[in-house]
């Protein structure tokens, strides 16, 4: 029985990678729905595939997780992990499709919602921006700031995995993955083929595909004048080797298989090494 994913909009549920790739389960407006309305549909959702893993947004409005979290803890269930990593909403997106792709090999609910986190480090997520006047999830210096009052200014950022943040204008580059990639993009309010053409080509992307732009985007990146971009490892036997040779552990609490030191549905983390007894010196004690 494969593990669920879920996402919290319709917007971040990308088609499918490839034939393999389980469709995605779509909590949409969750926190607008009655309480109880909510409750059936989750409590279906884990009756039909046992564990459930819901990949949203830090831009999500704050009544998704809240009504996330009552949900399970309605259900008193430790089969719901609620994931939401520092990632912008296209990044995101892709995450949890690669979640989908995973979750159709023969990978446990704990190892599958563990490599999330895993993944992450393999995503490179940024955007075109025509303004940073207003974004607070990357370092932006005065001059920056200073510049996007210019009429025209446009900046290239990249927020994930490591930040970086450069004006446009002549040979203007975003150290990219050392790896091979591709890409999707997402065009929002802002008329340019940068990252279609000079950044596909700088990084060296072995395919691109368009999306639709997610809600979420224009808040996370403070304005709506944007192009999203993100690139990704879209091969699933990559992606299951990278998660298979990594160490696997059971959790102490609820005995899931998990990789890394959280577990990703009861949140226990490994219990505290004691020290050994210390023996006392010779003669000593005696």
């Amino acid at each position: 029985m494969p593990t669920a994913v879920a996402v919290t909009s319709a917007d971040m549920a990308l088609p499918p990678q490839d034939e393999r790739t389980l469709p995605a389960v779509v909590l949409q407006d969750l926190h607008h729905r009655p309480l109880d309305q909510a409750l059936a549909e989750i409590q279906a959702v884990l009756d039909q595939y046992g564990y459930l893993v819901v990949v949203s947004s830090k831009a999500a409005p704050e009544g998704v997780e809240q009504r996330l979290r009552t949900i399970r803890s309605l259900l008193e269930s430790d089969r719901i992990a609620l994931f939401r990593p520092d990632l912008p909403p296209l990044g995101l997106a892709v995450l949890a499709r690669q979640l989908r792709q995973l979750a159709s090999c023969d990978l446990s609910p704990g190892v599958l919602a563990s490599a999330g986190r895993l993944l992450t480090h393999y995503i490179h997520a940024g955007a075109l921006l025509g303004s940073v006047a207003r974004l607070d999830r990357v370092p932006v210096g005065l001059k920056s700031h200073a510049k996007s009052w210019v009429p025209g200014s446009q900046f290239a950022v990249l927020a994930h995995p490591e930040p970086q943040l450069v004006k446009m204008g002549p040979g203007a580059a975003l150290a990219g993955p050392e790896f091979a990639t591709r890409m999707v993009v997402a065009k929002g309010q802002l008329q340019s083929d940068w990252v279609t053409g000079t950044l596909a080509r700088q990084w060296s992307v072995q395919g691109l595909r368009e999306a639709p732009l997610p809600a979420e985007s224009a808040h996370w990146w403070g304005t709506n004048k944007l192009v999203e971009f993100a690139a990704y490892l879209p091969d699933l036997p990559v992606l299951y080797q990278l998660v298979t040779s990594v160490r696997q552990s059971v959790c102490h609490w609820c005995g899931i298989d998990v990789i890394g030191d959280r577990c990703v549905f009861c949140s226990a983390t490994p219990p505290p090494l004691h020290d050994p007894p210390r023996q006392l010196p010779a003669g000593r004690g005696s």
